[in-house]
């Protein structure tokens, strides 16, 4: 088995995690955007396994606290749908006001699309699970800004690294990833949890994402 003292303590155990409850799988996917795939990552799959989800969500926190700043934003908005449940337990854990985004408009009550207490001028961090083009976490940001929030700041745990970054960035919005795909293929190959074939389907569908 590989050595691992030389990989970095927090990301190593979230690729175990991931592993260990079989986030990864590989064949044909269409994602979200669209896009087809030949792996996929279910992130979903982190809170039916408590002891995962709440490691998970603790280094959420910590590193929003390191690497954002709670002083830096007013509020947690979380990404329907994977991304609420991370996005509830780390607005809890940084004591923050959550509110959610809904996928359409109300048809009745206030017609919203932002669940929760939302004042003009608030900053809020966008959390969801993972990016690949970062088309859902625009229309969430972009549906702040309607209702008068401010959104520079998006942290997920995953970036497929497939353009997502990018498009963010070109609308003043932050992309920060407590792992990127690149760096959990490596550890995983690493590991001994995928072989060089998957290895190198990761790394190929990132090439061809850009």
């Amino acid at each position: 088995m590989p050595m691992e003292k030389h990989l970095e303590p927090v990301k190593l155990e979230i690729c175990k995690i991931l592993n260990k409850i079989g986030a990864l799988q590989f064949g044909t996917f269409k994602l979200t955007s669209g896009k087809i795939s030949p792996y996929y990552i279910d992130l979903r799959l982190v809170p039916s396994f408590p002891d995962a989800f709440q490691k998970i969500c603790t280094f959420y926190t910590d590193f929003i606290n390191k690497e954002v700043g709670v002083e830096n934003f007013e509020r947690v908005a979380g990404i329907p749908v994977a991304g609420m449940p991370f996005a509830s337990i780390i607005a809890y854990n940084l004591k923050k006001p959550f509110i959610y985004i809904r996928k359409g408009v109300r048809l009745h009550g206030r017609q919203r699309r932002i669940e929760g207490l939302l004042n003009p001028g608030d900053r809020v961090l966008l959390v969801d699970d993972l990016i690949t083009t970062g088309l859902s976490l625009r229309r969430a940001a972009k549906a702040i800004n309607a209702e008068g929030g401010v959104v520079k700041d998006v942290v997920v745990l995953l970036d497929r690294q497939e353009s997502g970054a990018e498009k963010l960035g070109k609308i003043g919005i932050r992309l920060r990833a407590l792992v990127k795909i690149s760096e959990a293929a490596q550890i995983l190959y690493e590991i001994g949890s995928i072989n060089e074939e998957q290895l190198k389907t990761i790394l190929k569908q990132i090439k061809e994402g850009k």
